[in-house]
């Protein structure tokens, strides 16, 4: 998981947060929430190959944090208040049965 606070003062640092929200989605982010992304790594030499990869896309202000958790504990996730994305209903947990 990725969670993310960016500036978006300036033109240029709205440039560089939209590099970076574009960067997630091309490598297979999904949005939990609002700057909260995930993504499903098949293993430990997977999650740290995207986590390399998110060091190198970096902006160069604001705040970037990873969190590396498993499929339960991602499904274990209670959701306070609203509902659960259409998206998230077994997603994670199908997509990982495969590997």
């Amino acid at each position: 998981m990725v969670f993310y606070d960016l500036p978006v003062v300036s033109r240029k640092d709205r440039k560089a947060y939209a590099r970076f929200h574009k960067f997630l989605l091309r490598d297979g982010y999904d949005m939990v929430q609002f700057s909260i992304y995930a993504r499903i790594c098949s293993g430990q030499d997977a999650v740290a190959k995207h986590v390399a990869r998110l060091r190198t896309n970096l902006p160069g202000k604001g705040s970037v944090r990873s969190m590396q958790v498993t499929e339960k504990q991602f499904a274990d996730i209670k959701v306070l208040v609203g509902e659960r994305k259409t998206k998230e209903h077994g997603k994670f947990a199908e997509q990982l049965s495969f590997f």
